[in-house]
């Protein structure tokens, strides 16, 4: 296992943590009892895994329940991270990052995990019917209290997180020290503002859902489509990409596969993990061998032509006004190749739109 920093703290985590979606039965992302839930939670730590990340809304607090039987005697031993801010029934007061659903949640999940306290708390999503200022405020009360040691967010857009990350500034409150957010082969739209968020504000990137569901896995082409039972066919297409450049993706993913004789998603999640800003990847299971599977990626090491090809085939593109930021800041001004000759060695970060011509 190789192990990198909690964002800008000095907690340390496995660079692939233990999703826990998959414990419990009230999702239909796994439906694992207590005695499945026991032996993956085991076998993950044994491969020194120590970051597992729950959520409150996971199987409606079956999973952290789950989890917390199977950490009875060793929860001291590992970085221990859940969520808030998802309706948790059909009482509207009990979704959103209020105060009175953001404490409530706390002290509900504790009592589910059988521990005083979370080394990681984080906010499962904008809520645009709360004032953030409630929902920092009451963070920040937390991490005083000693329930929480660190706070993150998940599911924000890059203004939001910088918004809430000035306020908690101006404040002078317990900032965020990482975002939870999917990022994949098939889905890489955070290149476009977050990762430039990230390393601007420090935070580290927790990546979820790094197979796509399932879909990168490799199972899965224009002939063999996923079938009833599997996870992507049961829980459907959960995150949103264009499948014949995903079936194109596939394909690449294939061929390095077999060019170092790993499976198809252990080449996507260590392409993952070569990318800037990210702490970890959370995987998620529904048995030992997939899990396996996936934490032996932190070992594959990808060439620079890996690298280039699926950096080639997955390319999103660039929008606007991200093309223009980098046209004007890295290609034009002259000082950035001047400070930072490193990443200007082999082109630089941009290609100079200025001389393009049209045929080309």
């Amino acid at each position: 296992m190789k192990y990198r920093k909690l964002g800008n703290t000095g907690l340390i985590v496995s660079t692939v943590a233990l999703g826990t979606m998959q414990f419990g039965s009230k999702m239909n992302a796994g439906n694992l009892d207590q005695k499945a839930t026991n032996t993956m939670v085991k076998f993950a730590l044994d491969q020194g895994i120590n970051f597992i990340d729950t959520a409150d809304v996971y199987s409606l607090g079956e999973s952290e329940i789950l989890l917390g039987n199977a950490l009875k005697g060793i929860r001291e031993e590992i970085v221990l991270a859940s969520k808030v801010r998802l309706p948790f029934s059909n009482n509207m007061n009990r979704s959103g990052a209020t105060r009175v659903n953001i404490i409530r949640g706390i002290d509900s999940s504790l009592k589910r995990l059988q521990t005083d306290y979370l080394d990681l708390y984080q906010v499962h999503g904008w809520d645009s019917n709360t004032p953030l200022e409630e929902t920092l405020c009451t963070l920040d009360n937390l991490v005083r209290q000693g329930k929480v040691r660190y706070i993150g967010l998940s599911n924000y857009s890059a203004w939001q997180a910088a918004t809430a990350i000035g306020i908690q500034e101006r404040e002078h409150i317990e900032k965020f020290v990482t975002a939870q957010l999917y990022y994949s082969l098939v889905g890489r739209d955070l290149e476009h503002d977050w990762l430039s968020c990230a390393a601007y504000h420090n935070l580290g990137i927790l990546v979820w859902s790094p197979l796509a569901g399932g879909f990168l896995s490799g199972k899965y082409d224009r002939k063999n489509p996923p079938t009833p039972g599997t996870r992507f066919a049961d829980a459907g297409q959960f995150v949103i990409f264009d499948k014949e450049r995903a079936f194109s993706i596939i394909d690449v993913l294939r061929i390095l596969a077999k060019r170092h004789e790993v499976s198809p998603a252990r080449v996507a999640l260590a392409w993952l993990l070569s990318q800037p800003m990210i702490c970890s990847v959370i995987i998620a299971a529904r048995n030992i061998e997939h899990l396996q599977d996936n934490i032996r990626s932190v070992d594959l090491e990808l060439s620079t032509e890996d690298m280039e090809q699926l950096n080639a085939i997955s390319d999103p593109g660039t929008p606007y006004p991200k093309w223009m930021v980098l046209q004007l800041d890295q290609a034009e001004d002259p000082r950035p190749a001047i400070l930072e000759p490193d990443r200007f060695a082999n082109g630089g970060p941009w290609h100079d739109l200025r001389g393009t011509k049209w045929n080309k």
